[in-house]
């Protein structure tokens, strides 16, 4: 296979769109695309993703279908079963396109002080990044996207709830989202973005958040992906961190057959704070990459990044941690942390936390390890009358617990521990046999 995407296909299936206010964006976004294609495994930031399954349904879906699919025809019992137990202002979204059915959790949101409307409506006044080949791909073949505005000084009584259907019933699909949320002074807001396959056949997901903290705001941020074992997700979020902003973001990977995440923060505003964790579980053969950066540009600011993962099976996962304190951002503290835990002979883990410091007063560490489970705890617990299954569940269940119990919403918190813990359980089910 070959990570190139036929551009003709593109361009053809770019055209078949019906013109809106968003054809000049999709016909820059696919000239652009042009110049690059997807990125192969020659560039660094790529050196351990092959993006070849993700363009070869690409050229699949481009040369079957007539644009991106549709909205899907899911019940309300079908997406009950994946929200029912969060309790938040949920709004759907339907292979990149927001569903009818959000218009309840819409209409309350407004009343609120956040007004979320269509991104073709807003050409005038929101930018549309595209910086990279992945987001231009993602602008070539938007349907629409939406546009999140929190009101300053806004305080939700409960989270947004984004729940991201991924329509792979019946045939190979393919779908971009695209999110432009803008956080006003001293709002403070709760997403919970939840990733999830709606069948069982190929899929390729791209999606995009841009997101803008103003001055003092806070914006807490729990996603969570459990897509089938054929589903491609590729998402990046671009932050924009203003003076006295929090940002507080957690990643939770469970499924998928190929994930990959890019999180950068951008830190232009003094005493501003950045926490972005994860945990990421794998087996079979999985693989799941995470790419963090948090670029300092002023001063003081902290910024904390902390992953931990399981891996198993044939499964091979990545984590690059990087950030950078530019001249000048005198005062920034940078951490950067990442844990992984190997519970096969197979599995594979590459883990490269970076630094990159241009500036003299500054706190900055870093650290990576990778190791099996304890076979002395392993022993003890088994002393006490525990089975080696239990033993291993109890202490993997610990090692990803510190991240799980400090999840920035507690609204949360127990959907992604059933969510983690039945992940767990199958996979340390397949390693003791």
């Amino acid at each position: 296979m070959s990570a190139v995407v036929n551009q003709e296909l593109l361009e053809a299936a770019v055209d078949r769109i019906a013109d809106d206010n968003l054809t000049a964006l999709r016909k820059k976004a696919v000239a652009s695309f042009g110049n690059t294609g997807f990125p192969s495994v020659k560039n660094e930031d790529w050196r351990y993703t092959d993006l070849s399954p993700a363009a070869e349904l690409s050229n699949i879906h481009l040369g079957t279908a007539e644009g991106t699919d549709s909205e899907s025809q899911l019940t309300d019992s079908q997406i009950g079963d994946w929200i029912g137990d969060i309790d938040a202002h949920w709004i759907v979204l339907s292979n990149g396109i927001a569903d009818a059915r959000s218009s309840a959790a819409l209409s309350a949101l407004a009343d609120a002080g956040v007004a979320i409307t269509p991104l073709s409506e807003n050409t005038e006044s929101v930018q549309v990044t595209i910086d990279d080949p992945l987001t231009s791909f993602n602008a070539s073949l938007l349907n629409d996207g939406l546009v999140i505005r929190v009101a300053e000084n806004t305080k939700l009584d409960k989270p947004i709830g984004l729940l991201v259907l991924h329509n792979a019933a019946s045939s190979s699909g393919m779908s971009q989202t695209r999110l432009v949320v803008e956080v006003g002074q001293n709002a403070v807001v709760q997403f919970v973005e939840m990733q999830v396959s709606a069948g069982d056949s190929p899929y390729f997901a791209n999606s995009v958040m841009q997101l803008d903290l103003a001055a003092g705001a806070q914006a807490d941020i729990v996603r969570m992906q459990s897509c089938n074992d054929e589903h491609i997700q590729i998402s990046k979020v671009i932050a924009q961190i203003n003076e006295d902003a929090v940002l507080q973001y957690a990643t939770i990977d469970v499924g998928g057959h190929l994930v990959r995440s890019d999180i950068v923060a951008n830190i232009v505003g003094a005493r501003s704070r950045v926490e972005i964790s994860g945990v990421f579980l794998a087996d079979g053969r999985q693989h799941i990459d995470n790419h963090i950066l948090t670029d300092h540009t002023v001063g003081p600011a902290k910024s904390i990044q902390n992953f931990r993962g399981i891996i198993g099976g044939r499964a091979r996962c990545v984590f690059n941690g990087k950030a950078i304190v530019r001249e000048g951002a005198d005062g920034s503290d940078a951490e950067q942390t990442n844990h992984n835990l190997l519970i096969s002979d197979t599995a594979e883990i590459d883990t490269k936390p970076e630094l990159e410091i241009f500036a003299d007063d500054v706190k900055c560490s870093h650290g990576a390890t990778v190791g099996q489970l304890d076979k002395a705890a392993i022993f003890y617990l088994r002393s006490r009358g525990l089975s080696y299954e239990q033993a291993t569940i109890l202490l993997t269940r610990a090692f990803t617990g510190h991240i799980l119990a400090q999840l920035p919403i507690d609204a949360v918190k127990n959907h992604v521990d059933k969510l983690v813990e039945r992940k767990l359980d199958a996979m340390t089910e397949t390693a003791a046999q």
